[in-house]
């Protein structure tokens, strides 16, 4: 590095990486790290949210000609930094393995660029990328906490069956919520309204279902984009409560509501803790 080119660090949670020296710290403490797995680092926080390939990582570390097994090292350097950061290939805050293909940087990055006038801050943050709608005010990836697989997956199930059960119920009891609804203004235009939306997301929460528990591609990615139109529906279905008013009572139905309104919430943070994403090391 000439004296005339900028000394690029990165930060991302509790570390900074610093391309110039090659090191690697953790609150100002070096952490050992060797240097292909860190120039493997370096290159997953230079493409923040970006899927590399293993083609990609070979073509970077290892110059043409080289005579090497690349999948071994591939995987050797992937391992060491997941030991240096304290990350977990089941359930990775840092380094996401991504089946087959390559592995990507899902914590949110800060570049910083030293130049001679002043430093330079530019955020390269991937959970606005990954968190989309609301990114400035919702959580990411890195401001949740650790969760076995497991665990997330089988409450993102949950919550999709519970859901499901709701459209269900009021398909069945059509009669007693248009007799619920009978008092309320524009009571019949709001009947259609749960009727038709109900039978629409049984196959929206079925799609969800089937994506999470068999592991679809990019199935974050397709979630984030959806969850602003999920968000939207389940606060209104946040009232599905007050359609059971003929067996509990309005005090009861308000509680559910409360705990309903969070729900969307819960989904989210459960997508981006590894819902819905196969579980492979890597």
């Amino acid at each position: 590095m000439t004296d005339m080119q900028p000394e690029v660090r990165y930060r991302f949670g509790v570390f900074e990486a610093n391309a110039a020296t090659g090191e690697l710290r953790r609150q100002g403490i070096r952490v050992k790290l060797n240097t292909q797995p860190f120039q493997m680092l370096m290159l997953l926080l230079a493409r923040p949210g970006e899927l590399l390939t293993r083609e990609d990582i070979t073509r970077e570390l290892w110059p043409e000609g080289t005579f090497v097994d690349f999948e071994h090292g591939v995987n050797s350097a992937v391992n060491r930094i997941r030991e240096a950061l304290g990350d977990k290939a089941n359930n990775p805050r840092f380094v996401e393995t991504v089946a087959r293909r390559g592995y990507r940087f899902v914590s949110p990055v800060v570049r910083i660029a030293d130049g001679l006038d002043a430093e330079r801050e530019e955020a390269v943050s991937v959970g606005d990328k990954d968190t989309g709608f609301g990114g400035s005010f919702l959580a990411s990836p890195a401001d949740l906490p650790r969760s076995s697989y497991a665990v997330v997956q089988t409450l993102f199930v949950l919550l999709q069956v519970m859901y499901v059960s709701f459209y269900v119920g009021a398909l069945t009891n059509l009669a007693e919520i248009d007799e619920l609804m009978s008092v309320l203004p524009h009571a019949n235009g709001m009947f259609r309204v749960v009727e038709v939306s109900a039978a629409m997301l049984i196959a929206v929460r079925v799609f969800l279902l089937c994506a999470a528990m068999f592991h679809a591609p990019e199935f974050r990615e397709k979630f984030l984009k959806l969850w602003p139109f999920l968000l939207l529906v389940d606060l209104a279905w946040s009232l599905a409560p007050f359609l059971l008013l003929h067996h509990i009572n309005v005090g009861m139905a308000v509680a559910c509501t409360a705990l309903l309104v969070y729900s969307p919430f819960a989904q989210r943070a459960l997508v981006l803790m590894g819902a819905g994403k196969q579980g492979v090391g890597g």
